[in-house]
C-alpha cells in the first residue's frame, strides 16, 4: 500500500494546462478579442474610480444648476466648465452621470453572474454526483425555468418586488442559475466516471472535498464561458427593465435609467441624452460577448481544433 498511494494522488490530478493561461493566450491571438478585452478592461477601471475620474457628482444636488440642463456637447457651464458629452434635462453632467451609470451596471452583472453562477454550480454538481431523485428534482427545476422568456420572469418578480438593485440581481439571479446548473451537471457526469474521482473513494476523501476540490475544477471551462455571457445578458436586461421604470431607482441609475431620461426628447434634437448612454451599453455589452466568443472557442475542445 505505499507505493499504492502515490499513485492514487497522481490520479487526483489529471494533467491539463492551466485554464487561465490558455484563456489569456486564446485571446491574444485573436486581434478583435485581444480589443475587446482591453475595451473591457477600460471600462471596468473606469467603473472602479469613477468617483476620481468623473467633473462632476451628478447626484449631489448642490453642484446642478438647472439653468445647465439640455445644453449640448461642447458646452460651457455658467462656471465656465466645459460639458464635453453634454448636459440632460436635469443639468447634470453626461459624462459624469455616464460614469456612475456605467458602475451601477456592472455592479448589477458582475454580482447577478456571479451569484447565480454559484447556486447553478452547486446544484449542478449535486444533481450529477447523488443523481436518482435529486438529479430529476433539479433537472425538472432548471427545464422549468428555460421553459419562459427571462425578461418575462423578470418583470413578474419586480412588478410584485419593487424597484432595488438587491431586487433586480435576486430576479436576474433566478432566471440565469438553470444555464449553469445545466452546463455544470453536463460537464460532471463525464468528469464522475474517470479514473481521478475513484482515486478519491478509494482514499476516502469526504463529499464536499471530492466535489469542490477535484470535480468542480475539471468543470471550470464551460462555466467560464457562460459566466462571461451572463454578465453581458445580465446587464442587457437590467438595462432593459430600467429603460421599462422597474428596475433601478433613480436614486441609483444605470445605463437603461440613462437611456429612458433622455427617450421623450430624443426626436426634438436633444440626441446626446440617450444616445451617448446607449453607445456606451452597446460598447460594454458587445465587448464582453466577443471575449466570450472567443473563450468559447478556445476551451471547447472541439472548437479549438479547427
Amino acid at each position: 500500500m505505499a507505493l499504492a498511494k502515490p499513485a492514487l494522488f497522481a490520479a487526483l490530478r489529471p494533467d491539463a494546462d492551466s485554464l487561465l493561461a490558455r484563456s489569456l493566450a486564446g485571446i491574444l491571438k485573436s486581434p478583435k478579442a485581444t480589443i475587446a478585452a482591453f475595451v473591457c478592461i477600460a471600462l471596468i477601471l473606469t467603473a472602479l474610480f469613477g468617483p476620481a475620474l468623473a467633473p462632476q457628482d451628478p447626484y449631489d444636488l448642490s453642484t446642478l444648476d438647472i439653468l445647465d440642463s439640455k445644453l449640448p456637447p461642447g458646452s460651457e457651464s455658467m462656471t465656465g466648465s466645459v460639458y464635453w458629452f453634454g448636459t440632460d434635462v436635469q443639468g447634470r453632467d453626461m459624462l459624469s452621470a455616464m460614469i456612475y451609470g456605467l458602475r451601477t451596471s456592472l455592479l448589477v452583472g458582475v454580482l447577478a453572474g456571479l451569484v447565480a453562477l454559484l447556486v447553478g454550480t452547486v446544484l449542478g454538481l449535486s444533481a450529477a454526483y447523488f443523481g436518482g431523485r435529486i438529479d430529476s428534482l433539479i433537472m425538472r427545476l432548471v427545464d422549468l425555468m428555460l421553459g419562459f422568456p427571462t425578461l418575462l420572469v423578470a418583470l413578474m418578480l419586480l412588478a410584485i418586488l419593487g424597484q432595488g438593485v438587491g431586487k433586480v440581481i435576486f430576479a436576474l439571479v433566478l432566471v440565469q442559475w438553470a444555464m449553469f446548473a445545466r452546463a455544470v451537471r453536463a460537464a460532471a457526469l463525464v468528469e464522475k466516471g474517470k479514473d481521478y474521482i475513484e482515486a478519491a473513494r478509494m482514499l476516502g476523501l469526504s463529499r464536499p472535498r471530492m466535489l469542490f476540490g477535484h470535480l468542480l475544477p475539471n468543470c471550470l471551462s464551460p462555466l467560464i464561458v457562460i459566466g462571461t455571457l451572463q454578465v453581458a445578458n445580465a446587464i442587457s436586461a437590467e438595462a432593459t427593465l430600467s429603460f421599462l421604470g422597474i428596475g433601478l431607482p433613480i436614486t441609483q441609475p444605470s445605463l437603461g435609467l440613462l437611456i429612458a431620461n433622455g427617450y421623450q426628447v430624443l426626436l426634438s434634437g436633444q440626441y446626446w441624452i440617450s444616445v451617448y448612454p446607449g453607445l456606451l451599453l452597446l460598447i460594454l455589452v458587445f465587448s464582453i460577448n466577443i471575449v466570450g466568443d472567443r473563450l468559447r472557442e478556445v476551451l471547447n475542445p472541439r472548437l479549438a481544433e479547427r
